[in-house]
């Protein structure tokens, strides 16, 4: 899942926002307006920004209807409260505008006069410059800060002249009580939701949309109601309310919850130790190798920022996202309907807070309706092709909305054309290779279950590590010989040899696409002059060198006190394992800067220390989270830290609270996992149902595949599964032919084919359910085709509302659920049983009637 995020979460973007790369810069305030108004909406249609957004509209042609109001039409009635429709114009002050109309100043705060039409409850436009206007936007007065001189100058790049302002106000509140309070309440509610639903088999996650989304309105409440008394604490002066809720503390808030907020990849190693190895790492050793493999990400991060953060050419495309939806916020706001987003938020979570009471606990059968299997409830082959779990998922639909969301993420943040390529990957491997592969008995699977990602001995009965290990959890050669090789299914031997094939696909893709691009933006970054951006924020004091160093220092130290303390990996290897990021994180950042994408290093480290150290299974997974995860968390906070300076967040502020959200997001989510560790009875196994850990199965297989059995046994000579290493040349052939055909056929469907994108699901699966991929196809059809197409307004308006509020409703209604019948059952009936394709998980199709 790591590689699809990285592939999907903006691929393409580049190919959606640098459409109009070559065209002069807009002049004119209008177009610019319209820009920023449409960019997130043009990447989720997978079109080009010079294109109109709308299906049917003709190439280069100006949409029918704005996407956006203007700037002068900023309503009041999408804030919050719904007094504010209809303007109560006793309590604003009258005034003549400069163009003779009626127009109302509020009198409730005397510190702020925005001027409001008092017939249509908009804004007025009645500024002098667009400095004025900006920072009337932002909730402040007085003289902009950006000289005349500079007015004209911007990005040097097209698409990020769309997207981002090219003024700031340094006078701007940023670091306010109200980021701390809202900061700190977001960063817990998602660590403690995340970590809750990443140990159950639907793993639902709120990510920063939700946090943007609720942060907005929850600000702007404080603002209306927080005292404004000034406070004195040891000499230092604070106030809970400064003023207005402005666009840098929202950024702030965003950043604060989101900097750690999903399960920490250490927490797998830590997870595993427990419930497999039966060898617990203990609460405050477990925080130890959390907060280093976090942190130390993060002083890669601060290093690293000279190559991959200030300079302008280093764009970080997924960021212009979050910027268009902040600057949306803040900036635009209402079409002057009456359904506001924040009330489509809050119906969309009561309906699905008290539906999810149904497939969760009333009818668990709900969750996945296998319709073949219904038919043909004693057919092995039937119950293969249609189960959830342990089948491919064909002809089994949903009416629950964590089974939609839960793995994939909503299907409304995939462009379109993304989902396409995803699903047809699945397809072509799931659907078409799978079967022929298994039901051809290849590498003597057909009496293993088609889809699983466990363990077996030759006779198909479940592998028992414990059998093969020494007490102090190495390989015992002698125990290994007599017991039996591993062995795993086809479709799991696959999905190795199809994610060896992503890497090398995703390197020559980037080559042949972004080659000459790249090599271009980085002779740029070595001469080019500041841009604007790094020009404005040279007014706030950056973070020192030293601070990074020290944090550095501190996090790999402490890393080798534990990995030798507590026997997880020798102190030198912990040193390699730092080599590895320190080679690879600017080099990366720099492809995912400019292509938004990522490539993996998981299955190098995994090589790595699999070779180095074989018969070491917690070793090689340690050796993985310091080695992999801590460039991936690297390239997370340095994207962080583009957004910080796209919006010109004082870089200090930014350093304070992603490392206290880090700090708070790890303490709760290994507090959370302790706890359930603990109190859930047979917790990742199937009698432990919904929690079924199917991320950490599938990470405890890969430490026993990878660390205590080894590649060299693994995939070996003698190995029957030594072919799947020649997909790493045929992922190096996969691309050219298709952008061969790109090139040949410039308007054709293959300029729409992304084959890093379509190979890499199959390659992420198990632990994914196959049916889950299938309904989020379906809601990404119904979404962001269907709806997007045939009633784009509404889906402009309302589409990440909807979203935002169908997974804060489950997740609310799951932990609720959770804390009230957590020993109680409903009585047995047909809806309450989960699994009507019981025969795919008990074994393979051979010596097996086949009724």
């Amino acid at each position: 899942m790591d590689l699809i995020s990285s592939l999907v979460d903006g691929s393409h973007v580049m190919d959606a926002l640098i459409g109009s790369s070559q065209k002069k810069k807009k002049a004119k305030i209008s177009i610019a307006t319209r820009w920023r108004s449409i960019v997130s909406i043009s990447i989720m249609n997978g079109a080009r920004p010079s294109e109109p957004a709308d299906a049917g509209a003709s190439a280069g042609a100006e949409p029918t209807q704005p996407m956006s109001p203007a700037l002068e039409d900023i309503s009041f009635s999408d804030i919050l409260a719904d007094q504010w429709k209809t303007p109560d114009t006793s309590n604003f002050q009258d005034q003549k505008a400069s163009d003779g109309s009626q127009v109302f100043y509020y009198a409730g705060d005397s510190e702020k006069t925005t001027p409001v039409d008092a017939a249509t409850g908009f804004m007025k436009k009645s500024v002098s410059s667009e400095g004025e206007k900006q920072m009337l936007l932002e909730g402040k007065t007085g003289d902009s800060p950006v000289s005349a001189d500079d007015e004209d100058e911007d990005s040097p790049y097209d698409i990020v002249r769309c997207s981002v302002s090219n003024k700031d106000n340094p006078e701007l509140y940023s670091l306010t009580f109200r980021v701390w309070v809202l900061g700190i309440i977001f960063t817990g509610i998602l660590s403690f939701v995340n970590q809750f639903f990443f140990y159950r088999q639907n793993q639902l996650s709120l990510g920063g949309s939700v946090v943007q989304l609720l942060a907005f309105p929850a600000g702007y409440v404080m603002s209306r109601t927080l005292p404004k008394r000034t406070f004195t604490t040891f000499g230092w002066k604070w106030t809970m309310n400064p003023g207005p809720f402005n666009i840098k503390e929202h950024v702030l808030i965003s950043i604060f919850a989101t900097a750690s907020s999903g399960s920490p990849y250490a927490i797998d190693v830590v997870t595993i130790k427990k419930i497999w190895y039966k060898s617990d790492l203990g609460f405050v050793a477990s925080l130890l190798f959390i907060l280093t493999s976090q942190i130390m990400g993060y002083s890669f991060a601060g290093l690293t920022r000279q190559f991959l953060v200030y300079p302008a050419a280093m764009i970080w495309p997924a960021t212009l996202i979050s910027v268009t939806l902040f600057r949306t916020f803040h900036e635009i706001q209402n079409f002057g309907s009456r359904m506001t987003r924040t009330k489509m938020f809050w119906m969309c979570f009561t309906i699905s807070f008290f539906w999810y009471f149904i497939p969760n606990f009333v009818a668990p059968a709900l969750s996945y309706i296998a319709i073949m299997c219904y038919m043909a409830p004693n057919n092995v082959i039937v119950h293969q092709l249609s189960d959830a779990y342990n089948g491919l998922g064909m002809l089994n639909f949903t009416l629950d909305w964590s089974t939609i969301s839960s793995n994939m993420g909503s299907p409304i943040g995939y462009p379109w054309a993304m989902a396409c390529n995803l699903f047809a990957g699945f397809v072509i491997v799931m659907w078409i290779i799978t079967p022929i592969g298994y039901y051809t008995n290849t590498w003597n699977t057909g009496n293993l279950p088609i889809y699983t990602a466990h363990l077996f001995k030759t006779n198909g009965s479940r592998y028992d590590i414990h059998q093969i290990m020494t007490p102090d959890q190495h390989l015992d050669e002698a125990k290994y010989g007599e017991y039996g090789p591993v062995r795993m299914t086809f479709q799991f031997a696959m999905s190795y040899g199809i994610g060896f094939a992503a890497i090398i696909t995703l390197l020559v893709y980037i080559g042949l696409h972004y080659g000459p691009e790249i090599y271009q933006r980085v002779r740029q970054s070595r001469s080019m002059d500041e841009d604007i951006h790094m020009k404005l924020m040279r007014k706030y004091d950056e973070v020192p060198h030293w601070w990074y160093i020290v944090l550095f220092v501190i996090t790999f130290t402490t890393s080798i006190v534990v990995c030798e303390v507590y026997h997880m990996m020798p102190w030198y290897w912990v040193i390699i394992s730092t080599v590895v990021p320190l080679v690879f994180t600017i080099p990366i950042g720099i492809i995912q800067a400019i292509s938004n994408q990522q490539p993996g290093l998981n299955v190098i480290t995994e090589f790595i220390i699999g070779y180095g150290m074989p018969g070491n299974p917690i070793a090689n997974v340690t050796f993985k989270v310091y080695g992999y995860i801590t460039m991936t968390q690297a390239l997370n906070l340095v994207s962080d830290l583009k957004l910080g300076h796209y919006m010109k967040i004082p870089p200090r502020q930014m350093f304070i609270v992603q490392l206290a959200g880090t700090l708070l997001s790890s303490f709760i989510e290994l507090a959370v996992a302790y706890w359930l560790m603990n109190t859930v009875k047979n917790i990742c196994t199937p009698e432990g149902y919904p929690f079924t850990c199917i991320s950490a199965n599938t990470f405890y297989s890969a430490s026993v595949l990878w660390g205590l059995i080894g590649p060299g046994k693994l995939f070996g000579p003698s190995s029957p599964y030594h072919p799947v290493l020649y997909l790493f040349f045929v992922g190096a052939f996969l691309p050219v032919p298709v952008w061969y055909l790109q090139r040949r056929y410039p308007r054709s469907f293959w300029q729409h084919v992304n084959v890093p994108v379509a190979i890499s699901i199959a390659g992420a699966m198990p632990p994914m359910p196959a049916a889950s991929i299938v309904n989020w196809f379906i809601g990404c059809f119904v979404f962001n085709f269907l709806i997007h197409r045939y009633r784009n307004t509404w889906w402009q308006r309302y589409a990440f509302s909807l979203s935002a509020g169908l997974d804060s409703g489950v997740a609310i209604s799951g932990i609720i659920q959770f804390g009230i019948f957590a020993k109680a059952k409903m009585p047995q009936w047909w809806g309450a049983d989960a699994n009507h394709c019981p025969l795919a998980a008990d074994g393979g199709f051979l010596n097996r009637p086949l009724h």
